[in-house]
């Protein structure tokens, strides 16, 4: 009986494990075993740093929203808490966009958060 060795799967699998790998620096991208743990890993990160980029954001954000507050003499929680009272319902997205790109909008809502401040 002839020796099954699965020679095409096994090909394919490492030709696809190595593409993967392509790009990375030495044996990582030449050699499979090392290349398994290294796009093992790859992917391992690329899974939890789509999360985590979510939160990198909403850092980004907060931080600009901060430093144009502060710019016009409010701190940020005190910004965030009078657009609650005011009811004024942008995200911190929103905020950070129009904070940057808008500054006379960003005057105005922060006109209306200091007027409900006073009364």
């Amino acid at each position: 009986m002839s020796r099954a060795t699965n020679a095409v799967s096994s090909r394919r699998r490492r030709k696809r494990v190595l593409k993967k790998a392509k790009g990375y620096k030495g044996g990582r991208s030449r050699l499979f075993r090392t290349a398994v743990e290294a796009v093992r890993r790859g992917m391992a990160y690329s899974f939890a740093h789509r999360r985590k980029k979510k939160g990198d954001f909403r850092s980004l954000w907060i931080g600009r929203i901060k430093i144009a507050a502060n710019e016009r003499g409010l701190t940020y929680s005190r910004l965030i808490h009078g657009l609650n009272q005011v009811e004024i319902k942008l995200n911190r997205k929103m905020l950070a966009d129009i904070a940057v790109y808008d500054p006379k909008g960003f005057d105005l809502i922060v006109k209306k958060v200091k007027d409900q401040e006073v009364s």
